[in-house]
């Protein structure tokens, strides 16, 4: 830190700093919030108010303005000048005045003054911590002001979840920086960098990384996307320390460290006209000095897009393999400027070109910000300020998170209130890395995204043309009613972006109801792979409460309790086998819907089999926070998929599975699954129960297929019926189906 001859004075009590209080009458350094919106601390923590200009030692300011224009702080700074000079002769009596006592006292020795100067020691360091903030602008840099001590710092998250996990909004090999690299960053050039899917057609100048005046980055060895302790990234680089304070030295390579990541994750993909901003202050601690090279570790504690895209980090500096600093809680900010438009206007229409572009280079209507915003955000921001009377309602949402299955919207054919036809385009990324490849047993996409990813951009269509507008005072809660889907071929969708086409093609507005009616098809690489149609209705409270079930509010029981004398029962134990982790995939995490079946061999409907299992049902139960926002619900393709499983650990158990040399689960191709949905699990819901019904066990040349029809029962009442729902098993390489 840069020492000035009043910081060498030793004395006991605090300095009488004039210039602090002329500092509290410049502007204030912190950036401004958007016009078009909250900043980012709003969703953080608003309790601790920033500090003022008024508690920052000028001495710690890496850009410090120069002499005030005013008079007022003129005069002060003059006062400043002569209290330091009269300060400084008062020492040098004082000191005086020492050596002659010390050289009375040592006569013999006849030491002179020059005989008493005493050698410097080595310097010494304590650990110091700072409160910090600083202030970003493109034309001007980064601007850092500290004061000892420590702030006050947001609470530090729990990891993150294979469910809600970041999801990098594009895909890039890139995970090293050279020199080059960074120096090209520096220039705003992201896609030259990190590949054409970052491109953005020249929109975000300002995104830039940033020049150091104490240190730079000089190497990015490693950037990881969910890696550390809160396993949402790690970026180790290497930089070189220049200037003399230490504390600006620190901050300017953890701002780098955060620019890098963020837009390595992709977060300027989320607007236009985007720069980057400081958010609240954080803690530095410094233990030794900062010079020359350095290594770098900056962990990602949070990043997000709400309520616009940010990335709070932790690093921890080194020095000849010694920690010297450690940076706690910086974070960085997206905002567009001041006055610009991030959203759809009145009526749906999108103003300009809003930033984001898809794998294949077309421009899309809305991104990843509008369809976060749609899920726990601005529906106003997503949709249209029509929508922005929902603000603190319970209103259709999407799922969020994990759950969270349509990326963009790249076309939509239609007028808002118009609710007769319409058609959108609309995509979705799925990573290889995705929660539901490594938590399920099948060998690519489970059946529960199939459905959850074709329905969420169907129902978007719906919702953008105003299916909820027609009674914008009501509260209305979106309910799947019924559908039915085909898997048209087997695919592998790892790292893959799936397009989807949704079509309107009835509504009917009634008392309280509004229902509509799709059609669907998704395509990967221009060719169709799963193709449907669906009913949705949206409700009002009174009606939503107004469900019976599929028998008329009868509780019709299971077969299974029906049977005047039960029959013998096999238990397959389901949670043993997922603990051994041997044998056949099993579902897990997430996805592990039930751990106990039982099983009737040769009986049910059909004689060919029956199978029954239950899943307690606890408030705290994760689907239930992602779907949906303010409306929690047991998604009906998680009791589909629940169904599945069980169908898939039959097959398994009944030695279905040894047929075959390499078996492994897949989507039956050409069999047409139907539902109907008349209730949900909810939060209050003690007990999911299911019951299946083996229809049919088919067998070609390594593959082995079963078809059954199930049903799903709430603790008062039936309320799915599954149609045709099917299994396979598929030797690996066997010819198709």
């Amino acid at each position: 830190m840069t020492t000035t001859p009043l910081d060498a004075l030793d004395f006991d009590g605090e300095p009488f700093d004039v210039l602090a209080w002329s500092l509290a009458l410049e502007p204030a350094t912190s950036p401004a919030t958007p016009a078009t919106g909250s900043a980012v601390a709003a969703v953080r923590d608003t309790t601790a108010p920033a500090p003022t200009a008024s508690s920052l030692p000028a001495t710690v300011r890496a850009a410090a303005a120069g002499p005030p224009a005013d008079a007022i702080s003129a005069l002060l700074h003059e006062v400043r000048s002569e209290l330091v000079t009269a300060h400084l002769s008062a020492m040098d009596v004082q000191t005086a005045l020492q050596r002659r006592a010390l050289a009375s006292l040592r006569r013999d020795e006849q030491l002179t003054r020059t005989d008493t100067e005493i050698a410097p020691a080595s310097p010494t360091w304590a650990e110091q911590s700072f409160a910090v903030m600083v202030d970003y602008a493109p034309a001007t840099g980064l601007a850092v002001s500290a004061a000892p001590g420590h702030p006050v710092v947001s609470e530090l998250p729990p990891p993150a979840t294979t469910m809600n996990a970041f999801k990098f909004l594009a895909r890039t090999p890139i995970t090293a920086l050279n020199g080059t690299d960074l120096a090209a960053l520096g220039r705003g050039e992201v896609a030259a960098v990190f590949g054409p899917a970052y491109d953005q057609e020249g929109v975000n100048p300002d995104i830039r990384l940033t020049e150091g005046t104490h240190a730079d980055l000089t190497e990015v060895l490693e950037l990881a996307g969910r890696e550390g302790p809160w396993a949402r990234g790690r970026l180790r680089a290497i930089g070189r320390v220049d200037g003399p304070d230490p504390v600006t030295a620190a901050t300017e390579l953890t701002w780098q460290a955060a620019q890098v990541f963020a837009v390595r994750a992709g977060l300027q993909l989320c607007l236009a006209g985007a720069r980057f901003q400081a958010g609240e202050p954080f803690e530095v601690t410094v233990s030794a000095p900062l010079t020359g090279p350095v290594e770098l570790v900056a962990d990602v504690v949070q990043i997000d897009l709400l309520p616009r895209p940010w990335i709070r980090v932790n690093a921890e500096i080194r020095c000849a393999g010694k920690v010297v600093a450690r940076v706690h809680g910086l974070t960085v900010e997206v905002v567009e400027e001041p006055g610009l438009p991030i959203g759809p206007e009145v009526g749906g229409e999108i103003p300009r070109f809003l930033g984001r572009r898809n794998v294949f280079g077309q421009r899309a209507l809305l991104g990843e910000f509008h369809m976060t915003h749609s899920a726990r955000g601005d529906l106003g921001i997503a949709l249209g300020p029509e929508f922005s009377a929902y603000a603190g309602r319970r209103a259709t949402r999407m799922p969020n998170h994990g759950l969270q299955l349509c990326d963009r919207v790249m076309a939509v054919d239609g007028r808002r209130g118009q609710l007769d036809a319409g058609s959108s385009h609309t995509e979705y990324d799925s990573p290889a890395d995705s929660w539901y490849y490594l938590e399920s047993a099948d060998a690519s996409m489970p059946n529960v995204v199939y459905m959850e990813t074709s329905l969420q951009s169907a129902l978007l269509l719906g919702y953008f043309l105003g299916a909820t507008l027609t009674s914008p005072t009501e509260d209305f809660s979106l309910r799947n009613l019924d559908g039915s889907a085909t898997v048209l071929r087997e695919v592998d969708l790892r790292d893959k972006t799936i397009q989807q086409t949704s079509r309107l093609t009835d509504t009917t507005v009634l008392l309280g109801v509004v229902l509509q009616t799709f059609s669907y098809e998704l395509s990967v690489d221009g060719e169709p792979f799963y193709a449907g149609q669906s009913l949705f209705g949206f409700f009002n409270a009174p009606a939503l409460a107004n469900q019976n079930g599929l028998d008329n509010g009868e509780l019709v029981p299971t077969w299974l309790d029906s049977q005047e004398q039960r029959p013998a029962v096999r238990v397959i134990d389901v949670a043993a086998r997922r603990a051994a982790g041997t044998g056949m995939p099993c579902a897990v995490g997430h996805l592990a819907m039930l751990d106990r079946i039982e099983t009737v061999d040769g009986a049910g409907t059909y004689g060919l089999g029956y199978l029954r299992a239950t899943r307690p049902v606890a408030a705290d139960d994760w689907f239930f926070s992602y779907h949906f926002y303010l409306d929690p619900v047991m998604p009906g393709s998680l009791g589909v998929e629940a169904v599945i499983q069980a169908m898939q650990e039959w097959t398994v158990d009944s030695g279905l599975a040894a047929e075959l040399v390499a078996p492994e689960f897949v989507l039956p191709v050409g069999v047409s699954l139907s539902w109907r949905y008349r209730g949900q699990i909810l939060a209050s819901d003690e007990l999911m129960t299911l019951e299946v019904h083996i229809k049919s066990v088919e067998r070609r040349p390594g593959r082995i297929r079963v078809i059954a029809d199930a049903s799903v029962w709430k603790p008062t009442m039936r309320i799915y019926e599954l149609i045709d729902v099917a299994v396979e098993l598929r030797d690996v390489g066997a010819r198709p189906w």
